[in-house]
């Protein structure tokens, strides 16, 4: 199982750097078209790059939480103590996947929603934009589970806390 996560997790960031670079492309055709008289405006570039946005922030949230350098606030205080310490973040960890789970769920209604139509301007399906949302909360899910399995196998070897 690690193996193929892994090898998820690697995917996500071979699509992130290719959806980064493929954003430079509508953008800089944009700002060409708009300043410039080299070559016409183009109205689908702008839907283009929101697509292409929208799934950088999804795919990079998901690589996040693989990493451990998601967003978070320190509520809890730290402790020098591992137990305490492993329960603060296990709760941290349940209160994100309370959250990616409602992403899961209200996501895959968003995508039904959006399974039915079509992009006005490109022409592309909006399923492809709309089905991130509960690939999001799905692999947000698998991850924070990874995450909170390795704290737990941590605690048992006794061994030094650095999976945080």
């Amino acid at each position: 199982m690690r193996l193929v996560l892994e090898g998820y997790y690697r995917l996500l960031k071979i699509l992130l750097t290719v959806l980064m670079g493929a954003l430079i492309i509508p953008v800089t055709m944009q700002i060409l078209s708009r300043y410039t008289g080299l070559i016409p405006r183009y109205i689908w570039t702008e839907e283009i790059a929101r697509f292409c946005f929208v799934w950088i922030i999804l795919i990079g949230a998901m690589i996040a939480v693989r990493d451990g350098t998601h967003f978070d606030v320190d509520v809890l205080p730290h402790s020098p103590n591992p137990r305490v310490e492993f329960g603060y973040r296990t709760f941290v960890h349940l209160a994100m996947l309370v959250m990616a789970l409602s992403f899961l769920w209200w996501g895959w209604d968003f995508y039904v929603l959006g399974a039915r139509q079509q992009s006005e301007i490109s022409g592309l399906p909006m399923w492809m934009i709309y089905v991130a949302w509960p690939l999001g909360g799905a692999t947000w899910s698998v991850f924070l589970i990874e995450r909170i399995v390795n704290d737990v196998a941590t605690l048992r070897k006794g061994g030094p806390d650095d999976t945080w």
